[in-house]
């Protein structure tokens, strides 16, 4: 050590931890959607769940980041690749693929609450209606209008956007649990308004119109021969897939980018922000449109893929679940949306022991996490400054 300074390696990591986490988690993702038997999914969560345990002991995680973050200009695409795959392995199963379906545009919507909750400090615990209000702009403009479906889905987003702009005023007057206590107040006006009115169906909702794109009926068996057929769900299956990658990336470079270190700074600490000329209000107005256009997206494609919306598909409840997913993911970590989603949407299904105790399940979950590993399943890193040192 020349002059009492240590000797910093260049050597890059292996990509073998990368691929090897890829491989694991796209086995572990088949392995839990096609389980039958309930013994059978316990003993996948239970593996999970040690294996977890074990790797962050070992420091597993720190090695898998580092062989990702040393090679992440072809390890990313590969991951975005191994998804596709695995949606493909699942191009039979009907329910399988639904849930895959719910899980990413849970991801979407959870994203969203990352960009007001952990990157800003906005607490929103009315996602699922902003969900919802781009579920029923999407039905109303699919059933009285011959917009494009693709444009539907943006639409779906901007009205959310917009209608979320009402709670701006209030919201930028309140702080803390005040703030969440008007997001809760509007979450349940939304249910309350959408069953008293018969217009968009009343408590007992619409039906939705599938998406089209080129002539291509989503809602269609894709027939391959006379004795093959996939689920329609797979065209599904790909479009969420197309928006999770567009909300993910956006999200990521939203994160690393100067806005993204202008929105920590007003969580960190709002008065020191705006000594340095950062408005605190503008920068909490952006987050809770850019969160709440991304949920009101995933609303739309949730209508189109169920087919059937309600003002029950909307609740408290499931904002709560939004809630949990991203606070169990890792608190302003995107990547810690997938497992947490994983666990809150698919476990709850497979293991019908406990589908009537499921909110029981994610508040315990919630506590442990908080008590045991308060930064969540894979907690966000520290901002790096400086690019070429050991970014995300």
């Amino acid at each position: 050590m020349p002059n009492g300074l240590p000797i910093v390696s260049d050597r890059r990591a292996s990509p073998l931890p990368a691929l090897g986490a890829l491989v694991a988690g796209a086995a572990a993702v088949l392995g839990l959607l096609l389980a039958e038997q309930q013994w059978e999914v316990a003993t996948l969560a239970i593996v999970g769940a040690v294996a977890l345990l074990i790797g962050g002991k070992l420091g597993w995680g720190e090695v898998v980041h580092r062989s990702a973050t040393d090679h992440h200009r072809w390890i990313t695409p590969v991951a975005w690749l191994t998804a596709a795959l695995v949606i493909f392995g699942l191009r039979e199963h009907n329910f399988e693929l639904l849930m895959l379906c719910t899980v990413m545009l849970y991801m979407v919507a959870g994203l969203g609450l990352t960009v007001q909750f952990g990157y800003t400090g906005v607490v929103n615990f009315a996602a699922a209606a902003f969900m919802g209000v781009g579920a029923y702009t999407a039905a109303v403009l699919l059933l009285h209008t011959g917009l494009p479906h693709v444009l539907v889905i943006l639409a779906g987003g901007l009205v959310s956007a917009v209608i979320g702009s009402v709670l701006l005023l209030p919201l930028l007057r309140t702080r803390g649990h005040y703030a969440a206590l008007i997001t809760i107040a509007f979450g349940i006006l939304f249910r309350t308004f959408l069953e008293v009115n018969d217009t968009l169906g009343g408590p007992q909702g619409l039906k939705v119109p599938g998406m089209e794109w080129f002539g291509l009926v989503f809602n269609d068996a894709i027939e391959i021969d006379d004795e093959t057929e996939w689920s329609f769900y797979l065209r599904y299956a790909g479009l969420c897939l197309v928006l999770l990658f567009f909300a993910y990336h956006f999200v990521r470079r939203l994160e690393r980018s100067w806005l993204g270190l202008s929105l920590d700074a007003v969580r960190l600490d709002e008065t020191a922000a705006s000594a340095f000329g950062l408005n605190g209000a503008a920068w909490k107005i952006a987050a809770f449109s850019i969160g709440n256009f991304l949920a009101g997206m995933a609303g739309a494609v949730y209508a189109m893929v169920t087919a059937f919306i309600a003002p029950a598909s909307f609740t408290f409840g499931d904002s709560l679940i939004l809630v949990s997913i991203v606070i169990l993911g890792g608190l302003g970590n995107p990547l810690g949306l997938l497992p947490a989603a994983l666990i809150v949407v698919v476990l709850p299904e497979k293991l019908q022991v406990i589908q009537e105790y499921r909110f029981l399940l994610f508040a315990a979950l919630v506590i442990a996490i908080l008590l045991v590993r308060p930064g969540g399943l894979i907690p966000r890193r520290a901002r790096d400054y400086f690019p070429g040192t050991g970014g995300r």
